[in-house]
């Protein structure tokens, strides 16, 4: 087994619990080694510190598996499977949630989400590459899926010299799989539908709109296949309106709609939600509740101006449109842009429509997406529910009155 030595100083990012090592924190590798083998981590004084994944092809080199000096093999993966599991099981619906989360579940660049009886699989790094069937045969012994779908077919593996891949790894896999959420129905394509066919982060945040959309007119902007505009019907609203880019998208969510009943009450609009924002708000139409759930705007540190911009300019446009007293919704899963900063977009755009904002609810991602505190990578997801309490703000700035005018 080779070992990498750390440049001095280093060693701090081992220290404080962060599972990654970049490419420039290694002095070097003494000994013999293929790229992704198990290598032994030590600091520059030779203290070890952990076993971790070598990739010199990657940024990010090294990929902790373990502070312990232990074998990483076959009988280590699955413990590692089994304690992912056993947490989701104290709390999730092992048929709708994310069985394993990467780094917070310390199996790093490996995504495992459930949906009905079938699991995606998806792997972004070449030392987890190679334990990929172990990790399908520890999965087959706790869960029993019907089958197991690869969707490791995203750009960023060839950041690991790794092939995308799709493909049934094991037993048999349909083209849609029906998965249950919070008693909402859903089509899953989980062989074509973006990233593993369905966002599970939100499931409690889902859940969370109950009390507020009952009886109401709801606009869900970038609805995807219909996850808030459903919830929202489900849970009593009059009238929903479900907006995305994608036909595809909006004919899918329509079909989800069709299974929970709702078409009556649900419906979608294949448009631009920069375009119908700024359309309806120029318009004077408003809604009880606005609903923002967007895209990742940006995927690297270098986009953050134009996807603050973005955040801006959407949250400013829905908060026209909520009726005094309605909620908005609003919500950013871009891990770059941090919690504080998503705070101070939302307070610009507040000032920038001139309305007053009362905070109802502050949630992030759900529990089966963990955060390990000493990666802020893993803490991506905020979710805001605001009241819009007046919408008529001034202008004018008046100044706090002198001594003498107070009394």
């Amino acid at each position: 087994m080779a070992n990498a030595i750390l440049i001095p100083g280093k060693e701090k990012r081992v220290y404080s619990g962060h599972p990654w090592v970049f490419r420039s924190d290694i002095a070097r590798v003494e000994g013999d080694f293929t790229p992704g083998d198990i290598v032994s981590v030590y600091s520059s004084k030779g203290k070890f510190l952990a076993k971790a994944f070598y990739n010199p092809q990657s940024q990010i080199s090294l990929r902790i598996m373990s502070l312990h000096d232990e074998p990483i093999d076959r009988a280590f993966i699955f413990r590692r499977v089994k304690e992912a599991v056993d947490y989701r099981r104290m709390f999730a619906d092992l048929r709708s949630c994310r069985l394993i989360f990467a780094e917070s579940d310390r199996l790093p660049a490996l995504i495992v989400d459930s949906f009905g009886d079938v699991l995606v699989l998806q792997c972004l790094a070449l030392g987890m590459e190679r334990f990929k069937q172990d990790v399908v045969d520890a999965l087959v012994e706790e869960v029993h899926p019907q089958g197991i779908y690869e969707r490791s077919d995203v750009p960023v593996r060839r950041l690991e010299g790794l092939e995308q891949l799709t493909g049934v790894m094991y037993g048999t896999v349909p083209d849609r799989v029906e998965m249950v959420e919070n008693g909402v129905h859903f089509w899953v394509d989980v062989k074509e539908g973006q990233k593993t066919g369905f966002f599970l982060d939100q499931k409690e945040n889902r859940a969370a709109i109950a009390p507020f959309v009952k009886g109401k007119t709801v606009l869900d902007c970038f609805t995807h296949t219909g996850s808030f505009a459903l919830h929202a019907g489900h849970y009593g609203a009059k009238e929903v309106t479900g907006v995305d880019i994608s036909a595809f998208a909006c004919e899918f969510a329509t079909e989800n709609a069709r299974l929970n009943g709702l078409e009556n009450v649900v419906h979608f609009v294949e448009a631009n939600a920069f375009d119908l924002l700024a359309e309806q708000s120029r318009a004077g139409v408003k809604y009880d509740v606005v609903i923002l759930d967007p895209p990742a705007f940006t995927k690297t540190r270098s986009a953050i101006e134009a996807a603050t911009r973005g955040y801006k300019e959407i949250n400013l446009r829905a908060m026209k449109m909520v009726k005094p007293g309605g909620y908005l919704i609003t919500c950013s899963c871009s891990q770059h842009i941090l919690p504080d900063a998503f705070m101070q977009i939302v307070r610009d755009a507040a000032h920038d429509a001139h309305v007053q904002l009362r905070q109802v609810e502050y949630r992030t991602q759900a529990p089966d997406h963990p955060i390990l505190w000493a990666a802020e990578e893993s803490y991506y997801l905020k979710f805001y529910v605001f009241q819009v309490v007046d919408e008529k703000l001034s202008l004018i700035h008046i100044s706090e009155p002198t001594r003498q005018e107070a009394i």
